[in-house]
Protein backbone atom coordinates (compact mmCIF):
# COMPACT_ATOMS: atom_id res chain seq x y z
CA UNK A 1 0.00 0.00 0.00
CA UNK A 2 1.17 3.86 -0.64
CA UNK A 3 2.56 5.78 2.23
CA UNK A 4 0.24 8.74 2.40
CA UNK A 5 1.10 10.20 5.97
CA UNK A 6 4.64 9.65 7.83
CA UNK A 7 4.50 10.75 11.48
CA UNK A 8 8.47 11.51 12.82
CA UNK A 9 9.14 12.09 15.92
CA UNK A 10 11.95 14.85 16.67
CA UNK A 11 14.65 14.22 18.83
CA UNK A 12 16.50 11.16 18.38
CA UNK A 13 14.50 10.69 15.09
CA UNK A 14 14.42 13.74 13.22
CA UNK A 15 17.09 15.59 14.64
CA UNK A 16 20.73 14.01 15.03
CA UNK A 17 23.07 14.13 18.13
CA UNK A 18 23.27 18.07 17.13
CA UNK A 19 19.89 19.08 17.25
CA UNK A 20 19.85 19.56 13.57
CA UNK A 21 18.02 18.47 10.14
CA UNK A 22 20.62 17.09 7.98
CA UNK A 23 20.39 18.70 4.32
CA UNK A 24 19.76 15.07 3.53
CA UNK A 25 16.50 14.48 5.54
CA UNK A 26 15.50 17.72 4.61
CA UNK A 27 15.59 17.28 0.89
CA UNK A 28 14.12 13.77 1.07
CA UNK A 29 11.31 14.94 3.49
CA UNK A 30 10.60 18.06 0.74
CA UNK A 31 10.00 14.95 -2.16
CA UNK A 32 7.77 13.31 0.37
CA UNK A 33 5.99 16.52 0.59
CA UNK A 34 6.11 17.54 -3.15
CA UNK A 35 4.82 14.12 -3.82
CA UNK A 36 1.51 14.46 -1.66
CA UNK A 37 2.64 12.49 1.01
CA UNK A 38 1.64 14.05 4.59
CA UNK A 39 4.58 14.80 6.79
CA UNK A 40 3.80 15.34 10.40
CA UNK A 41 6.54 16.01 13.58
CA UNK A 42 5.54 14.25 16.77
CA UNK A 43 6.85 16.00 19.63
CA UNK A 44 6.07 16.24 23.44
CA UNK A 45 6.46 20.22 22.75
CA UNK A 46 4.35 23.03 22.15
CA UNK A 47 3.92 24.13 18.74
CA UNK A 48 5.55 27.45 19.53
CA UNK A 49 8.89 24.27 20.34
CA UNK A 50 8.80 22.59 17.14
CA UNK A 51 8.04 25.92 14.78
CA UNK A 52 11.92 26.51 13.70
CA UNK A 53 11.99 22.43 12.51
CA UNK A 54 8.37 23.45 10.77
CA UNK A 55 9.92 26.14 9.43
CA UNK A 56 12.79 24.16 7.94
CA UNK A 57 11.12 21.15 6.49
CA UNK A 58 8.32 24.05 4.91
CA UNK A 59 5.89 22.31 7.00
CA UNK A 60 3.79 25.48 7.89
CA UNK A 61 1.59 25.80 5.07
CA UNK A 62 -2.19 25.51 4.86
CA UNK A 63 -2.72 21.48 5.44
CA UNK A 64 0.16 20.59 7.23
CA UNK A 65 -0.10 19.16 11.31
CA UNK A 66 1.76 18.90 14.02
CA UNK A 67 1.36 16.49 17.04
CA UNK A 68 2.02 18.07 20.19
CA UNK A 69 2.61 17.46 24.00
CA UNK A 70 3.35 13.70 23.26
CA UNK A 71 -0.25 13.39 20.97
CA UNK A 72 -2.47 15.72 23.74
CA UNK A 73 -3.09 17.95 20.45
CA UNK A 74 -3.18 17.43 16.97
CA UNK A 75 -2.90 20.75 15.58
CA UNK A 76 -2.50 23.08 12.01
CA UNK A 77 0.70 24.27 11.68
CA UNK A 78 -0.47 27.03 9.69
CA UNK A 79 -2.25 28.54 12.46
CA UNK A 80 -2.62 26.60 15.23
CA UNK A 81 -5.91 25.27 15.30
CA UNK A 82 -6.32 21.91 17.37
CA UNK A 83 -8.19 19.36 15.37
CA UNK A 84 -7.61 16.43 17.98
CA UNK A 85 -7.94 17.21 21.97
CA UNK A 86 -7.12 14.94 24.93
CA UNK A 87 -6.38 17.93 26.91
CA UNK A 88 -6.31 18.21 31.05
CA UNK A 89 -9.06 20.40 32.08
CA UNK A 90 -9.44 22.70 35.11
CA UNK A 91 -10.29 20.51 37.96
CA UNK A 92 -7.16 18.17 37.04
CA UNK A 93 -4.78 21.27 37.24
CA UNK A 94 -6.85 21.81 41.15
CA UNK A 95 -5.94 18.31 41.42
CA UNK A 96 -2.44 17.67 40.32
CA UNK A 97 -1.44 20.95 41.52
CA UNK A 98 -2.76 19.94 45.01
CA UNK A 99 -1.14 16.73 45.02
CA UNK A 100 2.61 18.22 43.74
CA UNK A 101 2.68 20.38 47.27
CA UNK A 102 1.73 17.43 49.28
CA UNK A 103 4.25 15.16 47.86
CA UNK A 104 6.80 18.17 48.13
CA UNK A 105 8.03 19.15 44.45
CA UNK A 106 7.28 22.00 42.16
CA UNK A 107 4.44 21.68 39.25
CA UNK A 108 4.00 24.10 35.91
CA UNK A 109 1.42 23.75 33.83
CA UNK A 110 1.29 24.58 30.15
CA UNK A 111 -1.55 25.37 27.77
CA UNK A 112 -1.02 26.66 24.22
CA UNK A 113 -0.02 30.03 25.38
CA UNK A 114 2.11 30.10 28.03
CA UNK A 115 4.20 28.15 31.46
CA UNK A 116 2.07 28.91 34.24
CA UNK A 117 3.63 28.37 37.81
CA UNK A 118 1.85 28.90 41.39
CA UNK A 119 4.98 28.84 42.98
CA UNK A 120 6.57 32.23 44.33
CA UNK A 121 9.92 30.13 44.31
CA UNK A 122 10.20 29.17 41.02
CA UNK A 123 11.51 26.18 40.02
CA UNK A 124 15.29 26.49 37.53
CA UNK A 125 13.63 23.59 35.35
CA UNK A 126 10.60 25.33 35.16
CA UNK A 127 12.70 28.05 33.66
CA UNK A 128 14.98 25.78 31.10
CA UNK A 129 11.61 24.61 30.41
CA UNK A 130 9.98 27.92 28.94
CA UNK A 131 13.77 28.50 27.32
CA UNK A 132 13.56 25.11 25.32
CA UNK A 133 10.15 25.25 24.26
CA UNK A 134 10.39 28.78 23.49
CA UNK A 135 7.15 29.72 25.81
CA UNK A 136 6.21 32.91 27.94
CA UNK A 137 6.32 32.02 31.53
CA UNK A 138 3.36 33.60 33.84
CA UNK A 139 3.12 33.33 37.41
CA UNK A 140 -0.23 32.74 38.12
CA UNK A 141 -1.90 31.64 41.69
CA UNK A 142 -3.94 28.99 41.81
CA UNK A 143 -7.31 31.09 42.65
CA UNK A 144 -6.14 32.99 39.68
CA UNK A 145 -6.35 30.03 37.06
CA UNK A 146 -8.72 30.66 34.44
CA UNK A 147 -11.50 27.55 34.70
CA UNK A 148 -11.79 27.32 31.06
CA UNK A 149 -8.53 26.23 30.27
CA UNK A 150 -7.42 23.90 28.33
CA UNK A 151 -4.17 22.18 29.36
CA UNK A 152 -1.57 20.39 27.11
CA UNK A 153 0.45 18.85 30.41
CA UNK A 154 1.28 19.42 33.43
CA UNK A 155 4.79 18.85 35.00
CA UNK A 156 6.01 18.30 37.96
CA UNK A 157 9.71 19.64 37.98
CA UNK A 158 12.39 19.17 40.68
CA UNK A 159 16.08 18.01 41.59
CA UNK A 160 16.04 14.01 40.54
CA UNK A 161 16.26 12.86 44.20
CA UNK A 162 13.42 15.13 45.64
CA UNK A 163 11.13 14.24 42.34
CA UNK A 164 11.72 10.72 42.77
CA UNK A 165 10.80 11.06 46.01
CA UNK A 166 7.59 12.73 45.33
CA UNK A 167 6.93 9.92 42.96
CA UNK A 168 7.32 7.63 45.44
CA UNK A 169 4.53 9.16 47.31
CA UNK A 170 2.11 9.53 44.37
CA UNK A 171 -1.19 7.00 44.73
CA UNK A 172 -1.69 4.32 42.01
CA UNK A 173 -5.00 5.73 41.51
CA UNK A 174 -3.29 8.94 40.15
CA UNK A 175 -1.21 6.47 37.62
CA UNK A 176 -4.45 4.94 36.51
CA UNK A 177 -6.08 8.81 35.96
CA UNK A 178 -3.24 10.05 33.84
CA UNK A 179 -0.74 9.61 31.37
CA UNK A 180 2.61 9.95 33.36
CA UNK A 181 5.80 9.69 31.56
CA UNK A 182 9.65 10.57 33.19
CA UNK A 183 11.35 12.35 30.28
CA UNK A 184 13.94 13.62 32.09
CA UNK A 185 15.72 12.80 35.53
CA UNK A 186 13.91 16.40 36.66
CA UNK A 187 10.47 16.02 34.48
CA UNK A 188 7.57 13.94 35.43
CA UNK A 189 5.33 14.69 32.75
CA UNK A 190 1.34 14.04 33.63
CA UNK A 191 -1.21 14.05 30.63
CA UNK A 192 -4.43 12.77 29.75
CA UNK A 193 -5.31 9.36 29.71
CA UNK A 194 -6.02 9.15 26.23
CA UNK A 195 -3.07 11.21 24.86
CA UNK A 196 -0.68 9.57 23.18
CA UNK A 197 1.42 9.86 19.75
CA UNK A 198 -0.61 6.91 18.76
CA UNK A 199 -3.79 7.87 19.73
CA UNK A 200 -2.90 11.39 18.47
CA UNK A 201 -1.35 9.70 14.71
CA UNK A 202 -4.78 7.52 14.17
CA UNK A 203 -7.12 10.63 14.77
CA UNK A 204 -5.08 12.51 12.82
CA UNK A 205 -5.08 9.47 9.94
CA UNK A 206 -9.38 9.27 10.57
CA UNK A 207 -9.67 13.38 10.00
CA UNK A 208 -7.68 13.01 6.61
CA UNK A 209 -9.56 9.50 5.70
CA UNK A 210 -6.22 7.57 5.41
CA UNK A 211 -6.30 4.15 6.12
CA UNK A 212 -3.37 2.88 8.97
CA UNK A 213 -1.98 0.42 6.27
CA UNK A 214 -0.91 3.40 4.73
CA UNK A 215 0.67 5.35 7.61
CA UNK A 216 4.65 5.41 8.63
CA UNK A 217 5.87 5.98 11.73
CA UNK A 218 9.15 6.54 13.14
CA UNK A 219 10.52 7.14 16.17
CA UNK A 220 13.65 5.81 18.92
CA UNK A 221 12.16 5.99 22.36
CA UNK A 222 9.18 4.46 24.58
CA UNK A 223 6.77 7.04 24.29
CA UNK A 224 6.72 6.45 20.54
CA UNK A 225 6.20 2.86 20.90
CA UNK A 226 1.78 3.40 20.53
CA UNK A 227 2.67 4.93 17.03
CA UNK A 228 4.83 2.26 15.69
CA UNK A 229 2.30 -0.35 16.90
CA UNK A 230 -0.72 1.36 15.32
CA UNK A 231 1.38 2.55 11.99
CA UNK A 232 1.03 -0.19 8.54
CA UNK A 233 4.51 0.57 8.87
CA UNK A 234 6.19 1.13 12.15
CA UNK A 235 9.80 1.99 12.14
CA UNK A 236 12.49 2.23 14.73
CA UNK A 237 15.58 3.84 14.56
CA UNK A 238 18.96 1.80 14.53
CA UNK A 239 19.58 4.34 17.67
CA UNK A 240 16.18 3.28 19.53
CA UNK A 241 15.48 1.32 22.69
CA UNK A 242 15.26 -2.09 22.73
CA UNK A 243 11.10 -2.01 23.74
CA UNK A 244 11.03 0.56 20.02
CA UNK A 245 12.84 -2.14 17.89
CA UNK A 246 10.66 -5.25 19.00
CA UNK A 247 7.67 -3.66 18.01
CA UNK A 248 8.90 -1.85 14.64
CA UNK A 249 8.24 -3.48 11.46
CA UNK A 250 11.59 -2.20 10.24
CA UNK A 251 15.00 -1.17 11.82
CA UNK A 252 16.69 1.92 9.79
CA UNK A 253 19.76 4.00 10.37
CA UNK A 254 20.53 5.30 13.50
CA UNK A 255 19.63 9.44 13.63
CA UNK A 256 23.58 10.26 12.86
CA UNK A 257 23.37 8.13 9.87
CA UNK A 258 20.32 9.89 8.36
CA UNK A 259 17.72 6.95 9.42
CA UNK A 260 14.67 8.88 8.42
CA UNK A 261 15.71 10.01 4.60
CA UNK A 262 16.82 6.20 4.60
CA UNK A 263 13.33 4.39 5.37
CA UNK A 264 11.36 7.22 3.47
CA UNK A 265 13.56 7.13 0.45
CA UNK A 266 13.33 3.11 0.65
CA UNK A 267 9.29 2.91 1.17
CA UNK A 268 7.79 5.79 0.71
CA UNK A 269 9.19 7.74 -2.41
CA UNK A 270 8.23 6.77 -5.70
CA UNK A 271 11.17 5.00 -7.51
CA UNK A 272 11.87 6.19 -10.45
Amino acid sequence: MPIELIAIDLDGTLLNDHKEVTPKVKETLGRAKAQGIKVVLCTGRPLVGALEYLDILGLEEEGDYCITYNGALVQSSHDGKAIVHHTLNFEDFLAIEKLSREVGVHCHTIDMNAVYTANKNIGRYTVRECYLTGMPLQYCAVSDMDQNIEIGKMMMIDEPDILDAGIAQLPPSFFEKYTVLKSEPFYLEILNKGASKGNAVAGLAEYLNIPRENVMAIGDNENDLDMIEYAGMGVAMDNAVPKVKAVADYITKSNTEDGVAYVVEKYALEQA
